[in-house]
């Protein structure tokens, strides 16, 4: 497998997508205007290490699938209250989008991080540990836990798709970029279909 391949994905409300496209980048130091995390969330990420004096809260998360376990969660109501915000329990599948990329577009100095990058005990990979990381979840059926982090921010040119869930959500991104956008409703259906 050719790591710098593998697809991520990044989740994101609909109405946070505005200023990421204003910005030309997904940015990890800018709140977002609908914040799917509590503040416990949030806090753990900014305590969790990645390396020494960087903290999850330091990179742009994406997720190595498209079925992941924590967008599965989201779609399925969000329903722990420690991890996610009302603003997310209030949510409905469609108010999302997918940012699709590459770990390879994401640059040299992304993370690969084998389960919720904020976890106790939770390993992360770079470098040339990369390919043996992603090698290793491919092969345990572990994608669906593991992230790749971004440092600081990911510019738009690194996204290839942005993926809706029907013609309304596809139709109002469209007028925003010039970034493909396709309608893809497997990704926004409940994970317990």
């Amino acid at each position: 497998m050719d790591p710098a391949q593998q697809r991520a994905y990044h989740v994101t409300h609909v109405r946070n997508l505005e200023a990421i496209l204003a910005a030309g980048a997904i940015d990890a130091a800018v709140a977002p205007v609908v914040d799917v995390s509590t503040d416990l969330t949030r806090e753990l990420r900014l305590t969790a290490e990645v390396a020494p004096g960087r903290s999850v809260a330091d990179f742009v998360p994406f997720y190595l699938s498209p079925t992941a376990t924590l967008w599965g969660d989201l779609r399925d109501g969000a329903q722990d209250e420690t991890r996610w915000s009302s603003a997310a329990r209030t949510a409905a599948s469609a108010d999302f989008v997918v940012l699709v990329a590459t770990v390879g577009a994401l640059g040299p100095d992304a993370v690969v991080a084998d389960g919720d990058a904020a976890a106790s005990f939770t390993r992360f990979a770079t470098g040339d540990e990369i390919t043996r990381a992603l090698t290793r979840l491919h092969d345990t059926e572990g994608l669906d836990a593991g992230e790749v982090l971004a440092p600081g921010s990911v510019p738009l040119t690194a996204v290839q798709l942005i993926g809706v869930a029907n013609d309304r959500v596809r139709d109002a991104v469209r007028g925003l970029t010039s970034t493909k956008v396709a309608v893809y409703p497997p990704w926004f259906q409940p994970a317990d279909l």
